[in-house]
């Protein structure tokens, strides 16, 4: 089974809560808090095996999470952060955010990493807390929730050299002629439902060969199967675009020859650019030679090779000028450009306009929403009241006591934060 594309979910470990403890030593009276940090929460990490061929695997299993960093301990004990996550992918596989459409991590490399989800950092025990105005604290935090993402995994087949073209133009059966393998060759469209990859020996000299499926037009907005073989093309680093010079399907090779340009500049600009070697093939036929002497004329910039895959006539003078050709290009497969990520961004307690918002639904509920308030709640031992008032004190340095007043808020009124309620308290 050859799977190019699923989607599943990630998620951070959390961190371990912060825990609240005191000394409690012979002839220590006053010892103090000793309660220590907890542990941070694991990563979900991608990691390239060059054993892997698909993403098969990923259809039986769609949910990764890391483990949770142990909770803090007494005697000012951190507790242990969690191991990452390691989950195996096959090389050319791109991550993307489903809910941004950003493109996380781009694997092509063997053994190549990439941290998809971060774990949460741990929480602080009571020791942090400790001041001179309140020298035994009961607070603690709770761990900071790991990451959560709804991801979309794309495997893009790294070849040197990708087979473009019309359906039944003799993608396959070159393929079959030059290399070992034996894709399924059939006198109608859509032969080729799944990319076939096969290695081309030429003594000295070798390269990996892809037969993708045929294109139609309309293919760059996934029409017939567009994407899933367009996807394929981006990874190659020089083209073949196969035709079928005699015209024994009533098309015009010239205008076949455009139409799968045209079909590949509009999925990526950048294939445009992709260098190019012209195969025309079933040169075997009737008027295939009228109508390469007319589609010479027509594109004079193009290297162009005459060849019948199915008579092997000039198959070997094509692959040894793909060879040479492949020799002034550069050895890496096209990458994509992956998102910056973002730094885990500490709280801050300074006010600013954009850092939360408050709406009310129809049974009159404040809801207030923003990242870090909502994890400033989940942070919050909610069981400990001094860390709630602490929680109180942020809310109000905010300013989102202030904002809750002027939209109406009075006191008993109800206000959601994240999955915690309370009620307004003047």
């Amino acid at each position: 089974m050859f799977v190019d594309q699923v989607k599943v979910y990630v998620k951070g470990g959390d961190g371990g809560n912060g825990a609240v403890s005191y000394r409690r030593e012979k002839y220590v009276p006053l010892g103090g808090p000793a309660g220590g940090d907890g542990g941070r929460g694991g990563d979900v990490v991608f990691v390239v095996d060059e054993g892997l061929r698909t993403l098969v695997d990923f259809r039986y299993q769609r949910h990764f999470k890391a483990p949770r960093g142990e909770h803090g301990r007494n005697k000012s004990q951190h507790g242990a952060g969690a191991e990452d996550m390691l989950v195996r992918v096959p090389p050319g596989t791109t991550v993307v955010d489903a809910d941004t459409g950003e493109v996380i991590a781009d694997l092509v490399e063997h053994g190549q990493r990439g941290i998809i989800a971060k774990g949460g950092r741990g929480g602080r025990g009571n020791t942090r807390f400790a001041t001179s105005a309140n020298p035994a604290p009961e607070i603690a935090e709770n761990g900071e929730p790991g990451q959560e993402r709804n991801i979309t995994l794309e495997l893009k087949l790294i070849a040197d050299v990708g087979l473009v073209g019309y359906p039944s133009v003799g993608k396959s059966t070159l393929l079959a002629s030059v290399t070992a393998a034996r894709p399924k060759i059939a006198a109608y469209h859509f032969t080729t439902l799944k990319p076939n990859l096969g290695a081309v020996d030429l003594g000295e000299r070798s390269f990996v060969l892809a037969d993708l499926p045929g294109l139609i037009e309309g293919a760059h907005e996934g029409v017939g199967l567009g994407h899933q073989f367009l996807r394929h093309v981006e990874r190659t680093r020089l083209i073949i675009h196969v035709i079928d010079m005699a015209g024994t399907e009533g098309r015009d090779p010239y205008e076949d020859y455009l139409s799968i340009n045209q079909e590949l500049k509009l999925y990526n600009i950048r294939l445009e650019e992709r260098p190019q070697i012209i195969a025309a093939n079933k040169m075997d036929l009737p008027e295939a030679e009228e109508n390469l002497n007319r589609f010479r004329e027509l594109v004079p910039n193009v290297p162009i090779y005459s060849i019948s895959a199915a008579t092997n006539q000039g198959v070997k003078e094509l692959m040894y000028a793909v060879a040479e050709k492949l020799e002034t290009l550069p050895l890496k497969p096209v990458i994509e450009e992956v998102a910056e990520v973002e730094a885990r961004v500490v709280f801050k307690a300074e006010p600013e306009a954009a850092e939360f918002e408050i709406t009310r639904d129809s049974e009159g509920v404040f809801i207030v929403s923003g990242e870090k308030i909502e994890k400033l709640a989940r942070m919050t031992n909610l069981n400990s009241y001094d860390s709630i008032q602490r929680f109180s004190r942020i809310m109000r340095s905010m300013g989102i006591d202030d904002a809750l007043r002027k939209r109406g808020a009075k006191d008993g009124d109800t206000v959601h934060i994240g999955d915690f309620e309370f009620d307004f308290v003047e």
